[in-house]
C-alpha cells in the first residue's frame, strides 16, 4: 500500500471517527495489559462477545462524531438511530483478537451511507498506520492512492487469504485451497480484503461461514470495485445497507468476476 494522500471532501464525520479509533488503539495499547484489553465484557450490537479493547475504541468513536448528529451501525453498540439522514458503518477494530495478542493486524473500518448509498469509506491499519480513503463524486470514486488488482481469473496459481477452516466450512475450504499457489490466514478480514484492492492477493474468502457482518464489509466496497475487483456474498445474497446487525454473509473478494464466480461453484 503506497502513500496515501488526504481527500479534502471526505466527511468530516468520518475523519473524526478514524482519527479517534487511532488515538484509542495506541492509548490502549501501550497503557492497558493484554489481559485487561481482553476481557470479554458483554455482548456487541451484533451478537458476538465484546472486548475491553473493542469497548475503548468504539467510546471513543462514538463521541468523537457525536458533534455530528450523524446514526451509527456499529459492530459494538449496534443500531443507533439519531433521525439523520447519514449513518455511519463502522468496526472500531477489526482483528480484536490480533490486536489483543500483540499480533499487528488489525484496523479500523467506516462508511458514511446516505440513501442507501455509500458516500465516503476510510480504513486504517491500526498499527502501522496505513490508510486509504474513498469519496464519491459524480465521475465515480475517488481513492486516496491508485488501486488496482492482480486481475487474476482463476484460482489456479493464486495468492489467496481465508478465514480459518470450521467444522461445517472444512470441506469447501479445502477445494478452494487445493489449486492455489499460496495462502494466508491474518485474523482481519478488512485488511485481507483491502490487500485484493492493491494487487497483494488474488482473493479473500469465507468459505460458506457467514461470518461476515455489513460493517466487515461495506467499508470494502469502494476500494474494490474502484480497482477493477468485486464484493461478492457466497450464496449470492445482495450486499446492501440494513439496520439488522443479525444479517449475515460469506463475503468473496476478489480481483475479477471469474474468479469470485469460481470460488463461489466451490463453496455452493
Amino acid at each position: 500500500m503506497s502513500q496515501s494522500r488526504p481527500i479534502n471532501d471526505l466527511h468530516p464525520a468520518l475523519v473524526a471517527a478514524a482519527a479517534a479509533a487511532q488515538a484509542a488503539y495506541l492509548t490502549a495499547k501501550f497503557t492497558k495489559s493484554r489481559s485487561e484489553l481482553g476481557a470479554v465484557i458483554g455482548v456487541g450490537g451484533d451478537g458476538t462477545p465484546t472486548m475491553f479493547l473493542d469497548q475503548i475504541v468504539d467510546e471513543a468513536v462514538i463521541a468523537a462524531v457525536e458533534p455530528y448528529g450523524i446514526n451509527i451501525l456499529s459492530e459494538e453498540i449496534g443500531w443507533v438511530d439519531n433521525g439523520s439522514a447519514v449513518t455511519l458503518v463502522m468496526d472500531p477494530v477489526d482483528g480484536t483478537a490480533n490486536a489483543v495478542a500483540g499480533v499487528p493486524s488489525c484496523a479500523f473500518a467506516g462508511a458514511i451511507v446516505i440513501g442507501g448509498r455509500i458516500t465516503d469509506s476510510h480504513i486504517t491499519w491500526l498499527d502501522s498506520q496505513r490508510s486509504m480513503s474513498a469519496h464519491r463524486t459524480k465521475w465515480g470514486f475517488e481513492v486516496s492512492e491508485p488501486l488496482t488488482t492482480s486481475g487474476r481469473t482463476e484460482l489456479k496459481g493464486a495468492s489467496i487469504a481465508m478465514l480459518r477452516p470450521r467444522p461445517e466450512t472444512r470441506a469447501a475450504w479445502n477445494r478452494i485451497v487445493e489449486p492455489t499457489e499460496r495462502l494466508r490466514v491474518m485474523g482481519s478480514s478488512v485488511i485481507e480484503g483491502s490487500l485484493v484492492a492493491i494487487g497483494a492477493v488474488d482473493a479473500f474468502v469465507d468459505a460458506g461461514g457467514d461470518v461476515h457482518r455489513l460493517v466487515d464489509l461495506l467499508p470494502l466496497v469502494p476500494f474494490v470495485e474502484h480497482a477493477g475487483g468485486v464484493v461478492v456474498d457466497a450464496f449470492d445474497r445482495p450486499l446492501e445497507f440494513d439496520t439488522d446487525m443479525s444479517k449475515r454473509w460469506s463475503g468473496i473478494v476478489a480481483a475479477s468476476r471469474p474468479l469470485a464466480d469460481e470460488i463461489r461453484s466451490l463453496i455452493a
